[in-house]
């Protein structure tokens, strides 16, 4: 099972540049395309959040328009910069997994590894939040299963990065979800987004992350006074590639045009 993970599209409206700056649909057409030639295909690809910029129809009508192409099946969760509800008009196809609950969380039970996307949103806040009502959702669906290898996936990540202003905008009930978390030992990852960065912890018994934005990220300074600042790194999105055997192996891609693939050997032997 091959799972691909993209976050941070941050999509403005026709024309517009995220900062003035970045042509965020111009990367995600190209992440797109690169998902798009990955032999053997995805299974799925998840959304981390901020797949727009402002929550705006247009933005929601271009970012649908831009994932087009992509064959595979598309789970979404919210980010700080998404609506609730543009999410649900954007991904009608998820209103029965929804199923009237006031957070845009559901399960996907399709493919050997069970996933659960949780929503952290705090409406009005680059932080994030995990209320009771949430955490009570996420320990129901987890006990419904406990010997299935399960995925969780949300936008805020759990834990501190170490990225100053970045950690000001993290996410109240965390320390509450780690204890869920520590309960179901078959949850095998916890998928991030919000730091437009590849970064990965031991966390509450399991392993959390986050991945890179297909556009632009955010500043490496691990000062605690670091300014908030993002930078033109290589874009990118990671794979979760799932094996009984083995478990999740999850790779960190960069997107763009490289040169190569050169072989090491030629008829045998070692090319010097």
């Amino acid at each position: 099972m091959l799972i691909v993970q993209i976050t941070d599209t941050h999509i403005k409206p026709q024309g517009r540049l995220a900062y003035g700056r970045v042509d965020t649909a111009l990367f995600l057409e190209r992440a797109v395309a690169a998902i798009g030639a990955l032999v053997p295909a995805p299974d799925l690809v998840l959304l981390t959040g901020d797949l727009v910029d402002s929550g705006g129809a247009d933005e929601y009508d271009r970012l649908t328009e831009l994932l087009r192409p992509l064959r595979a099946p598309l789970f979404p969760v919210a980010g700080n910069h998404d609506e609730r509800s543009g999410l649900a008009r954007a991904f009608p196809e998820l209103a029965a997994r929804v199923n009237g609950n006031p957070f845009f969380q559901y399960t996907v039970e399709d493919w050997p590894v069970r996933l659960i996307g949780l929503d952290t949103v705090l409406p009005g806040s680059g932080a994030g939040e995990l209320c009771a009502e949430r955490l009570s959702w996420l320990d129901a669906r987890l006990s419904e299963q406990p010997d299935r290898p399960t995925i969780v996936f949300q936008h805020h990540p759990p834990f501190a990065t170490g990225i100053g202003h970045m950690d000001r905008l993290g996410l109240t009930g965390a320390a509450a979800q780690a204890a869920v978390i520590r309960r179901h030992p078959q949850v095998e990852r916890v998928l991030c987004g919000h730091l437009h960065r590849p970064i990965q912890v031991r966390w509450a018994g399991t392993l959390a992350s986050t991945a890179p934005s297909t556009a632009h990220q955010v500043a490496l300074d691990l000062r605690d006074e670091a300014p908030s600042a993002f930078v033109m790194e290589p874009p990118g999105y990671q794979i979760h590639a799932w094996r009984a055997e083995t478990g999740i192996v999850s790779h960190t891609a960069a997107i763009g045009a490289f040169d190569g693939p050169h072989p090491f050997f030629k008829d045998g032997k070692l090319i010097d």
